[in-house]
């Protein structure tokens, strides 16, 4: 609701101004990030819902936080699917009952449905992410931290300062292309795994068959 309040705002504003310097500073925004890392062929500059018309630099440097941390979750995230299906689980028991961790389905099953895991454990999982987001996985100023994103904070390096400027800037753009890629993969993996149901089991490359 605030967006299209915002949205009609906007247009409203628009309406009122010489078409030419509206057009002229949407350029100059977008201009200025058509140079940043992740804008590459052969899509380029690619910004289909216009979060970055008229943004500034805080703007897209949130949005870029955000777009390297759902990337990292989510390439963890295929990650588990692959090596779960593959048959490889944790050893021993999930619980005091002896249920072992093999026993739980995998994917959205292991969560949703009559056989997910018990509620203590996705209180668990669910304190242990909410520790992670705020004692670890965050950017803390005065710690040397390069770029957004950066959450070495001045104690993790795995020789990250041995590597010159343009093998930084490829690295981080690897980070960002396989965690885009990943996003796409976790989110295909969970739509074909909710439509079995519906009669469509897909035989996936790497993953296979879903049940």
């Amino acid at each position: 609701m605030k967006l299209a309040v915002i949205a009609s705002l906007v247009a409203s504003a628009a309406a009122f101004a010489p078409a030419s310097k509206t057009v002229s500073k949407v350029d100059v925004s977008l201009n200025a990030f058509e140079e940043e890392l992740g804008v590459q062929p052969p899509v380029g500059f690619w910004d289909p819902l216009g979060l970055l018309n008229g943004a500034d630099e805080e703007r897209f440097d949130r949005l870029r936080y955000v777009e390297i941390k759902h990337g990292r979750i989510s390439m963890l995230a295929f990650l588990g699917q692959v090596i779960t299906r593959a048959g490889i689980h944790l050893p021993g028991s999930i619980n005091y009952s002896g249920s072992s961790f093999d026993s739980y389905p995998n994917g959205v099953a292991a969560i949703i449905g009559p056989n997910s895991i018990p509620t203590a454990g996705l209180v668990q999982i669910i304190a242990f992410i909410g520790i992670l987001e705020c004692a670890v996985m965050r950017d803390i100023e005065g710690t040397g931290n390069e770029f957004v994103g950066d959450f070495r904070n001045g104690y993790i390096d795995f020789g990250w300062d041995e590597f010159d400027e343009d093998e930084k800037l490829f690295k981080r753009g690897v980070e960002l292309n396989n965690g885009r890629a990943a996003m796409m993969g976790i989110l295909g993996l969970m739509v074909h795994e909710e439509i079995i149901p519906l009669g469509y089991d897909a035989d996936l490359p790497i993953i296979g068959h879903l049940v």
